[in-house]
């Protein structure tokens, strides 16, 4: 009788093609992509394009993309980002112009306001169960109606008292615009969270398995809450960041945002299921 005995499969050594264009697959593409138009066009990879391509990503799916992907880790969505940064503009614009608060009251006010919309989409999805799905698109119905109550469908000039706001909007520090700088500050604050503190691992687990992190004692229902209040705010900010490159609040801003926003996180390699 004759015994075979299998040798144990050695570890693979090599570089795997695979998980390199997992991991790096996206930077590829984008610097493709890059080179491409810079060939197409002369002016693409001038210092003027690049600037304004920043300011409208720092007022738009950058900011934004941030507090959705807390939202999308813990397994949920948040269709009213787009909503909440009209009704950021426009109060911003209201409570500078109308009821003459300051600009950094003003700012303070919106971001509440805007971390009070997700309050509520967090508190009907994780104590009343509702699906996010639905909850985030009533929330997006709501302030886009109360963005266009207010400003009564026309723009609102932020008037003299904004011009600190309209200043830092087209301003520069360091030849970087001042709205870049709050974006990537954004993008730094975010990623320390998410990576080193209980809040990110908490949130990360609860998109991983909530059933296990609610029986190990955990308030899953009060990080739910915090992360729509996040993104509520985040959106809040981004809107300020319109009403200062433009110089009016407007209903108008962050029309069909939750898709550029949805594609900012999945491609940066988040999962819709967590």
């Amino acid at each position: 009788m004759t015994v075979v005995s299998e040798s144990p499969e050695q570890p693979r050594t090599g570089p795997n093609v695979a998980e390199f264009f997992q991991r790096f697959g996206t930077l590829g593409i984008f610097l493709v992509l890059v080179v491409v138009a810079t060939v197409w066009s002369d002016v693409f990879l001038t210092r003027l394009n690049i600037t304004n391509v920043l300011r409208q990503v720092a007022s738009g799916a950058g900011i934004m993309a941030v507090g959705m992907l807390f939202v999308i880790l813990t397994r949920g969505i948040d269709l009213s980002v787009g909503s909440i940064a009209a009704l950021g503009s426009v109060l911003s614009a209201y409570f500078i112009a109308f009821s003459g608060y300051s600009v950094g009251v003003s700012i303070v006010l919106v971001i509440l306001a805007g971390a009070a919309c997700g309050a509520v989409t967090g508190a009907f999805v994780a104590f009343l169960r509702l699906p996010a799905f639905v909850m985030s698109l009533a929330m997006m119905a709501i302030a886009r109606g109360l963005s266009l109550i207010i400003s009564d469908g026309r723009p609102i000039p932020l008037g003299p008292g904004g011009d600190s706001l309209a200043a830092f909007g087209s301003g520069f520090f360091m030849g970087v615009p001042q709205p870049v700088i709050v974006m990537f500050a954004v993008f730094i604050v975010g990623g320390i969270v998410l990576n080193f503190t209980r809040f990110g691992r908490v949130i990360t687990a609860i998109g991983s398995n909530e059933d296990a992190v609610r029986l190990s004692g955990i308030a899953v229902p009060r990080y739910l809450v915090a992360v729509y209040m996040i993104s509520g705010a985040l959106a809040a900010l981004a809107g300020i960041i319109s009403s200062s490159r433009t110089g009016v609040g407007s209903a108008q801003v962050g029309v069909a945002a939750e898709l550029n926003v949805l594609a900012a996180v999945v491609i940066g390699g988040a999962g819709l299921m967590g």
